[in-house]
Order: C-alpha cells, then sequence, then structure tokens
C-alpha cells in the first residue's frame, strides 16, 4: 500500500489532569477528504493544533508525505505544504480580500514582508491572489474590503488564503460555523470541488456536510478515537450513535 499523506500515531497531549487527546491515531490518503467528528471538548482542535505544530504532543508522533513533522515549527510545516483555515476568522478587516491573499502568498514565497504596498504591486503575488479567490468562486469581490463582506464570503477568503500557499494538504476547521443554509450549500459546493484538488482534513459540526463530502470519518470522544471508517460504516457504528449521532438526524445529502 502507498505512504498515507499525514500519518498520526498514537498522539498524546494533557492539560493539567486532562489528557485532551488520549493516544489518537489516523491516516489521510493522498486525495482523500477525511472528516474528524465528535462532541465539543472531544480535543478536535487540540489534535488540529498538534498538526499544524501549534502545539507539540507529549508523545507519539505526526508524519507529512513519509516525513517526521512531530517536532516541526508550523511555518516549516507549511512550506513542506499543510495548510490550515482557522476555526475563527483571523482576517485583516481592513484589507481587501486580494491583499488578504496576496500577503498569504507574499508570506509562502518568503519574499519581504516590509510593507504591506509590496504584496500589491508584486504583479506574480496579485496573480497567484486572484487565481486563489477565482478557485473559491470569489474572483469579482477581489478588490471588495473585507469589512464589507458577508461572513459566508469571508470564509471563502479563508480557504483563499490557505490555498496561496499551495498546500498538499488543507486542515479546515469548522469552515460551516456561522454559515446559513444557502451558504452551507455554498461551501460543500466549494469544498468537493477543491477536494479534487488537495486532500482535505474536515473538523466540522454540520452533519449533513460531513457526510455529503467525507471518504471517511473519524469519531473522537473524550480525546480517543472510538470509531474510523467510511459514512456508512459511522452512521451504522452502535457506539458512535451513543456518543454523538444519536440526536444528529444524519441525513446522506447536503442541500
Amino acid at each position: 500500500m502507498a505512504e498515507p499523506l499525514l500519518r498520526v500515531e498514537k498522539l498524546v497531549r494533557r492539560f493539567g489532569g486532562i489528557v485532551a487527546t488520549d493516544h489518537v491515531s489516523l491516516d489521510v490518503a493522498a486525495g482523500e477528504l477525511h472528516a474528524i467528528i465528535g462532541p465539543n471538548g472531544a480535543g478536535k482542535t487540540t489534535l488540529i493544533s498538534q498538526l499544524t505544530g501549534h502545539l507539540a504532543p507529549h508523545s507519539g508522533s505526526v508524519s507529512l508525505g513519509g516525513r517526521d513533522i512531530t517536532y516541526l515549527p508550523a511555518y516549516r510545516r507549511c512550506a513542506l505544504g499543510l495548510a490550515r483555515s482557522f476555526q475563527i476568522t483571523s482576517l485583516l478587516l481592513d484589507f481587501t480580500a486580494a491583499d488578504n491573499v496576496a500577503l498569504a502568498a507574499q508570506a509562502h514565497a518568503g519574499t519581504s514582508f516590509r510593507f504591506f504596498a509590496n504584496a500589491r504591486k508584486e504583479k506574480g503575488l496579485r496573480d497567484a491572489a486572484y487565481a486563489a479567490l477565482d478557485r473559491v468562486g470569489l474572483a469579482h469581490r477581489a478588490d471588495v474590503q473585507v469589512s464589507k463582506l458577508s461572513h459566508g464570503e469571508r470564509r471563502q477568503i479563508e480557504l483563499a488564503v490557505a490555498l496561496a500557499s499551495k498546500p498538499k494538504l488543507l486542515l479546515l476547521d469548522e469552515p460551516m460555523a456561522g454559515l446559513g443554509v444557502t451558504e452551507s450549500q455554498g461551501m460543500v459546493k466549494l469544498l468537493q470541488e477543491l477536494r479534487k484538488e488537495v486532500s482535505i482534513v474536515l473538523v466540522e459540526h454540520d452533519m449533513p456536510a460531513v457526510f455529503a463530502l467525507a471518504d471517511r470519518i473519524s469519531v473522537l470522544v473524550y480525546g480517543r478515537v472510538i470509531a474510523s471508517g467510511d459514512p456508512d460504516v459511522i452512521r451504522a457504528n452502535e457506539d458512535v450513535k451513543r456518543a454523538y449521532l444519536g440526536d444528529q438526524h444524519v441525513v446522506t445529502h447536503h442541500g
């Protein structure tokens, strides 16, 4: 079998007496969308933070493309092809959509960060920004100040910012959070397109979206993976129903 793009083995992270990730193991194949679900406080965001390098595990390992990245800093992981879209919107509101994405492209290219104007004037960075915005369906809003955009549009820009680093693996932490029904349906369609180009780890509470998108789902409860498999396997798993899905009324398709 081919080496998975991402391999997580027996990852442990404690906060005092609480084990936030308890010997978590999972892998993500190239071209796969792997969803991580579970109740609040299950350890999902703690796991993502260890994958990105913003939090170090107490034990266990993380490898990307066969390379051990367990203790590499976040910027080194980004250079190796790992990108994260944050749960909390983290855009520069006073700048345009294109400015935000161009700055991300500038950071990835390793060019000077002396002044925002550099990213505005550099044709290569502007082209990269417009291309990323086009991929998420927002090229027509490129020159609009972010503060004037809707919540859904800001979520799309966050994806464009992540894509500007040309990742092999995209980590998405609740991209549906705060979206209305129409915006959620648009995000599902967008992710269905993006998954053709980049592998995705999706942390999400929107179960119809998860079951519409995922190749595989891992269920995290109290820091442990209690089940992992394709959507049909997870939907039928009695432990998962008891721990999490019992009141979710999961449907097969979104919208």
